[in-house]
């Protein structure tokens, strides 16, 4: 996705987030996140999107504003912030990332994949169904994953190296066959293949689905696929 597509998606999500908490009890409780409510999904979320806009705007010495008023509208002001800072800035200027310095597009992507995941939190805490999100967006989170979130994960060694390889892939969306990827990148003879949508995929590498829950088809080593996508593959 382009990067005035992925600014338009995350003002989406946003806004959808934002109505969602105007109408969730703060105390509920979010499935997917064991032990946080809604107040510190949302809590959550809205420090992620300060983080990210001091990121992508170089000033990570500045310290978030505490939390006033509603959770609602310390959610809203926090994701105008993030907002305002991405749209003044050149996608291509070079700024932090998770690899050193890159271009700003990068916090685009990163803050949409980030707040379309919370808001399938917040879907279920609601008990409501999942948001509806366009494929290709789901297809481009498991491919953040794959070539970003996995990789820094083990390096910073939160993950261990994976002892096998597995091929995902997402069947609606791309050529004929759907798109795949190697879980780690560019691995080859993988023990295991997952097949599925690409939000079904997604879900499972962010932890959203157990593997056995999910709606995908695996081929090969199925217990191999259960050990890898067990581990903590995104933060």
């Amino acid at each position: 996705m382009d990067t005035p597509e992925l600014l338009a998606e995350l003002t989406a999500l946003q806004r959808r987030f934002h109505a969602g908490l105007r109408e969730a009890p703060p105390a509920a409780p979010v499935p997917t996140c064991a032990g946080w409510t809604v107040t510190d999904l949302a809590d959550h979320l809205a420090d992620v999107h300060a983080w990210a806009a001091m990121m992508a705007s170089d000033q990570r010495s500045v310290r978030p504003p505490a939390r006033r008023g509603t959770i609602a509208d310390h959610y809203a002001g926090r994701a105008d912030e993030l907002h305002r800072t991405l749209a003044q800035l050149d996608p291509e200027a070079l700024v932090p990332t998770f690899d050193g310095r890159g271009p700003a597009a990068f916090w685009h992507r990163r803050q949409t994949h980030e707040t379309l995941i919370h808001l399938h939190d917040l879907s279920l805490a609601r008990g409501t169904a999942p948001p509806e999100t366009a494929v290709e967006v789901w297809a481009d989170a498991v491919d953040e994953v794959v070539h970003v979130l996995h990789p820094r994960q083990v390096r910073l060694d939160r993950a261990k190296p994976p002892q096998d390889s597995l091929r995902l892939v997402a069947e609606d969306v791309g050529a004929p066959g759907g798109t795949a990827w190697t879980l780690p990148a560019g691995t080859t003879t993988p023990a295991a293949t997952v097949t599925g949508t690409a939000q079904q995929l997604a879900l499972v590498l962010w932890r959203r689905l157990d593997l056995d829950a999910a709606d995908v088809v695996v081929s090969g080593d199925a217990d191999a696929a259960r050990r890898e996508l067990d581990a903590p593959v995104t933060p």
